[in-house]
């Protein structure tokens, strides 16, 4: 069985944000946001596939988003993976939102946080563990690892809690977003020991074959990049 994902981050797509939405994903089975997008764009994406839609906030997200309609601290319909562990469509999903602290932002936070952040999910992956055979399926972030697709800049490096986690607890996938893609050549998927770590800048679908989760040696049949 294969569970197709619509992963998002940092910036809105026509393609997404538009009536050729249901066209064009019409086969999606599972939204996750990487952050630093607006609530409204995340709420019409839930509102137009009409599947679950998990997220974490990014560096650049607002604690309160003014509308129209009003304003909101979180999108309708989606759900919040901070420091949460979830299964979802058969799969265990964990998240941890922000970067590393360069402002006053409010989902800026230090490496010794972050790693506070990732030990607050280590009960429920041991947990998993004596369940289901396994710590964790995906992993959401809104920053990348330590040393895999980040930058020497403060902002954007990478955090040492979750590369240890990678090498821990060994998930099949890590979808993060933060760093931005600007030419074609760079590179947005890395095989880490036991995990494909994805940079979904903007959107990407990735394949998921659940057999093969269950067994970590493997990992994507197929992920394209939107």
């Amino acid at each position: 069985m294969v569970v197709r994902v619509l992963s998002l981050s940092d910036v809105k797509r026509s393609l997404i944000y538009g009536s050729q939405i249901r066209t064009q994903f019409s086969d999606i089975e599972l939204v996750v946001s990487c952050g630093d997008l607006p609530y409204y764009y995340l709420e019409y994406v839930v509102s137009m596939l009409d599947v679950p839609l998990l997220f974490v906030r990014g560096n650049h997200d607002k604690q309160i988003e003014y509308t129209e309609s009003g304003s909101c601290t979180a999108p309708a319909g989606a759900t919040d993976l901070h420091r949460r562990i979830l299964s979802v469509n058969g799969l265990i999903f964990a998240g941890v939102q922000g970067c590393l602290k360069y402002s006053h932002g409010p989902y800026q936070y230090s490496q010794t946080e972050m790693w506070s952040h990732v030990f607050r999910l280590v009960p429920g992956m041991i947990i998993n563990k004596a369940r289901f055979g396994r710590y964790l399926d995906i992993f959401i972030t809104h920053a990348p690892p330590r040393d895999i697709h980040d930058k020497p800049d403060l902002p954007h490096q990478g955090i040492n809690a979750f590369r240890w986690l990678l090498q821990v607890f060994k998930p099949a996938f890590h979808f993060h977003g933060h760093i931005h893609v600007y030419r074609p050549d760079e590179e947005t998927e890395t095989r880490f020991e036991h995990t494909n770590v994805i940079n979904t800048y903007g959107s990407k679908v990735t394949d998921i074959e659940l057999k093969d989760i269950r067994n970590l040696s493997l990992g994507v049949t197929q992920s394209k990049r939107k």
